[in-house]
């Protein structure tokens, strides 16, 4: 039986990704802050640790995915990784959308994106592996991102939500089991070898209307308002002060007018990729418990 080591397993990419693993026949070592019970018949195992305090870790692996954040992993890698001839890691499209960002900690992201992946490519490389980065856009599905389950939850709770005027750049929202199906794809594909991937989503649409169908499956349904400038930067400030729009600064609210699109080409060569269109529901924006 193949066995994976995998780190992030308790979040929104990570438990797609472990029912696929148990379903495939794999067996898994999943690594979590907060001790789980083991399921999967068998198939699943927890070990309680993270990166600062690593539990005792199988000395050999047929591969190691992360689904956390990259950075923290690549340091992680490049020192202490148990033998495995398999490396698949998830960063972020940010690395190329927010390197020019006005915001510091934005670029500080990406400089950590760039770092991570770099070093997660060099560890491999020594160690006679294959590594593949995964760089979602922007995720959605399980109620745990922090961009569409957050304008749900305040649309929700205030019955409307505002954007500027001219929120018009296109989007690509992946679900997160598109993203899992990738990583699993990886796992029997020679071609991603050595390879960092875009994963959009299967449509492209306006900023605006990706809000607006969000908006549109809540229960009740949220009104959208589009506001001047003016009015609009007061309406976030007002939020910003109340603790409503906390990371939504003025780099941001400017990205709602950039075109963020990213070509799904090699990623459906290697990988068989072919996400789903954005058709939200209400349970998509409302987060689950941990796998157990």
């Amino acid at each position: 039986m193949r066995h994976a080591l995998v780190f992030g397993g308790s979040g929104q990419v990570g438990r797609p990704l472990l029912a696929r693993l148990c379903g495939a026949g794999w067996r898994v070592s999943a690594v979590s802050r907060a001790p789980a019970a083991d399921a999967g018949a068998g198939a699943l195992r927890w070990l309680a640790g993270e990166f600062d305090a690593m539990p005792a870790l199988p000395s050999q692996v047929d591969a190691i995915l992360s689904c956390g954040p990259l950075d923290r992993f690549a340091r992680w890698y490049a020192a202490a990784a148990p033998e495995c001839p398999r490396v698949v890691a998830f960063g972020s499209t940010s690395i190329d959308t927010k390197h020019d960002s006005a915001d510091a900690g934005e670029r500080d992201i990406v400089r950590r994106l760039r770092e991570g992946e770099a070093a997660v490519f060099a560890a491999a490389a020594g160690r006679g592996a294959a590594a593949t980065l995964l760089r979602p856009t922007l995720v959605y599905g399980a109620g745990r991102d922090a961009s569409l389950s957050r304008i749900a939850a305040l649309a929700g709770r205030a019955g409307v939500f505002a954007l500027p005027r001219g929120a018009t750049g296109l989007r690509q929202p992946v679900h997160v089991e598109d993203l899992a199906d990738a990583a699993m794809a990886c796992l029997g594909a020679p071609a991603s070898h050595g390879r960092a991937y875009a994963l959009p989503g299967g449509e492209t649409l306006p900023y605006r209307e990706m809000v607006g169908r969000v908006l549109a499956c809540l229960q009740p349904p949220a009104r959208l308002v589009e506001l001047p400038a003016p009015l609009f930067a007061i309406a976030l400030r007002l939020a910003q002060l109340t603790g409503r729009a906390r990371g939504l600064g003025d780099a941001a609210i400017g990205r709602m007018r950039e075109d963020l699109v990213f070509d799904i080409d090699p990623a459906a060569r290697d990988l068989g990729y072919a996400p789903r269109p954005f058709r939200p529901s209400p349970g998509m924006f409302m987060p689950s418990g941990p796998v157990r």
